[in-house]
């Protein structure tokens, strides 16, 4: 049987946790003798802690003694993402100024990378759209035996793979550092990890960056139908830039019309690729953003230019016990792509679309449901994203910084793309606040680099 990761091993029982777990024992990185990694010895469920044990995997860069002020906690995204990879070989993600005051730290969440992770056998990927009720039956079936597959394969971490449970987590990785509280830094899907540690845990927040926001209290309408507005709108912006810009190969043409016209194509099978396969592709393009790459792709295409299939993707089950989506049938999950594509004419669904269908067949209760966030902290949190994001959409972060209220400050980048935090006035606002908690203005907006 061929694996999608190796799993470390999990001790049988553990002693019990504490609040203030031993001090981490710092080694040099492999990779990098300039890093320094580390296990966390951890409970795989929170509820028993005298149970079984995983380790979780930590790297740091440590800021020089004479300007350092403390530790920030770097919240990987994907779901799926290696933390340790990133303070190993992406220290450069932060500025100088902050990596002169705080060790950066990060983290394999549980069920990643070196954290125990998930392990499954291979599986031929379910049709990104479900085309009528048998396969709709024959992807939850097959999901069913896929789950239970990596259940057995995996271990009790397979359980216990929420980002509810990765919230006890980084508080224990807290402690062990020393800190009497958190300044933290999530990305994406990192983002959620630190909404649910800000609503568990809000006298422990020092200070909180929420980059590019997850809105965890969608339904699966919601979920579905706000992910197709983010990419709508940023193929919007993108059709916006080609309007004004003479530097845009279509300039002066109607970019909707030649883009609905390779949607045909790829709707008679005519292009080689499905039309969610070809708004998959400007996904990607939007994402960076690259608008000229996007523009010349869709030029190609009309001349004979072929698109990429969407790529295998790793099946997270982190996202699955993170995101109740239930679908009960196929007349309901044709409502809603409907409803999906209402909200994006131009490019009909979202990259999103994947979640309904790999979550199918889940095998047991969701363990981290949506929900509206309850957040009471004495520092607000600092949610920053970009205006047009195709992944994380605007409309999320809106959303978030309404469920906040005063416990939230929304940071506007008026550019595009998934991330904001590299812009010149993003970075001077965001590190402001990690360092001494100044906040910006609500409502304030850095202009797009």
């Amino acid at each position: 049987m061929v694996l999608v990761t190796v799993a470390a091993g999990v001790t049988a029982v553990a002693p019990p946790a504490s609040a203030r777990p031993a001090p981490i024992d710092w080694r040099p990185c492999a990779a990098d003798k300039d890093a320094q990694c580390a296990d966390l010895t951890l409970p795989v469920d929170w509820s028993e802690p005298s149970g079984a044990t995983f380790t979780l995997a930590v790297a740091r860069r440590a800021a020089p003694e004479s300007t350092r002020i403390g530790t920030l906690i770097f919240g990987p995204g994907g779901p799926g993402d290696s933390g340790v990879r990133r303070v190993v070989t992406g220290q450069s993600r932060f500025s100088d100024e902050l990596r002169s005051r705080f060790d950066i730290v990060s983290f394999d969440p549980r069920g990643v990378g070196g954290s125990n992770p998930i392990k499954c056998p291979t599986k031929v990927p379910a049709p990104a759209v479900l085309k009528d009720q048998a396969e709709f039956d024959a992807t939850r079936k097959a999901n069913r035996e896929f789950w239970d597959a990596c259940r057995v394969l995996t271990g009790p971490v397979f359980d216990h793979a929420d980002t509810g449970s990765t919230v006890r987590d980084l508080d224990a990785l807290r402690a062990a550092l020393g800190e009497r509280s958190l300044t933290f830094h999530g990305s994406s899907y990192g983002t959620l990890l630190g909404e649910l540690y800000a609503e568990r845990y809000p006298g422990r927040v020092r200070a909180m960056v929420l980059e590019s926001v997850v809105d965890h209290s969608q339904d699966t309408r919601g979920f579905l139908t706000t992910q197709a507005w983010a990419l709508q709108d940023s193929f919007d912006a993108f059709v916006a830039w080609c309007d004004t810009t003479e530097a845009c190969v279509l300039h002066g043409e109607d970019v909707r019309s030649i883009w609905a016209q390779q949607m045909a194509r790829a709707d008679d099978g005519t292009l080689g690729v499905s039309a969610f396969e070809l708004a998959a592709n400007a996904h990607d393009a939007l994402r960076k953003p690259n608008y000229p790459a996007l523009a010349t792709f869709i030029d190609g295409l009309r001349d004979g230019g072929t698109a990429s299939p969407a790529s295998q993707r790793p099946v997270q089950a982190v996202f699955c016990a993170d995101w109740s989506l239930p679908v009960r049938n196929y007349r309901e999950y044709q409502r809603l792509l409907r409803a999906a594509a209402a909200e994006a004419p131009d490019v009909r669904l979202p990259a999103a679309t994947f979640g309904l269908s790999d979550c199918l067949g889940w095998p047991k209760p969701v363990a981290s449901p949506q929900h509206v966030l309850h957040v009471r902290t004495r520092t607000p949190l600092l949610l920053i994203n970009a205006r047009h994001d195709p992944a994380t959409g605007y409309n999320w972060a809106t959303e978030v910084a309404r469920q906040l209220g005063r416990h939230g400050v929304l940071l506007t980048y008026a550019g595009a793309g998934h991330g904001s935090y590299g812009s010149t006035c993003m970075r001077s606002a965001v590190d402001a606040y990690l360092i001494s908690a100044a906040l910006p203005a609500p409502g304030t907006v850095c202009p797009a680099a």
